[in-house]
């Protein structure tokens, strides 16, 4: 067992984007070596909230006028991991906002982006680098379809849903 003491910490934050479509919520996920949300490190006398926009507007294009943001929601990504020899404890502080833009403009650093509905998501963050990913993305299903005592159900407006795939190179319609 690792004492917490030893640990150096890194905290990061970012928004779980969504979309409404026939067959419910489509998420957004980006992919650099690996599918993640759109995220990033909070900076020095940066805020949580803050960084999330401002990582979000960097690596998709999507500004703070484009979201609708879902009061009273956060979740938290925690794992350990290993670098240059010291163990860090990492955790991820994630928003939920609404938008209804299809296209995005990914940054250099991703390769591209998907929309997938919450069982297609569940399916692409397989494996146990992935288990956060999942439990996170289970809270925003149960969040937004009113499964938990208290939580706000977004009500559903008429936004067309095709899904997008996206890499710098093509995009695919279904």
């Amino acid at each position: 067992m690792v004492d917490k003491s030893d640990l150096e910490r890194e905290i990061s934050s970012g928004i779980i984007v969504f979309r409404k479509s026939p067959e419910g919520p489509r998420f957004l996920i980006l992919f650099r070596a690996t599918w993640t949300f759109p995220r990033g490190k909070i900076e020095k006398e940066e805020r949580s909230f803050e960084a999330a926009l401002r990582e979000t507007q960097e690596e998709t294009g999507l500004t703070r006028g484009q979201l609708r943001f879902v009061d009273y929601f956060k979740a938290y990504e925690n794992w350990t991991f290993t670098r240059n020899g010291k163990k860090v404890r990492k955790t991820v502080i994630f928003y939920l906002a609404q938008t209804t833009k299809r296209q995005i403009r990914i940054s250099e650093e991703h390769w591209g982006y998907v929309w997938l509905t919450y069982k297609e998501a569940m399916k692409m963050f397989s494996g146990p680098r992935h288990g956060e990913d999942r439990k996170v993305l289970l809270r925003v299903q149960d969040f937004l379809s009113g499964k938990k005592k208290g939580d706000k159900k977004i009500p559903d407006k008429n936004i067309s849903g095709a899904r997008h795939t996206h890499t710098s190179h093509s995009a695919v319609k279904k």
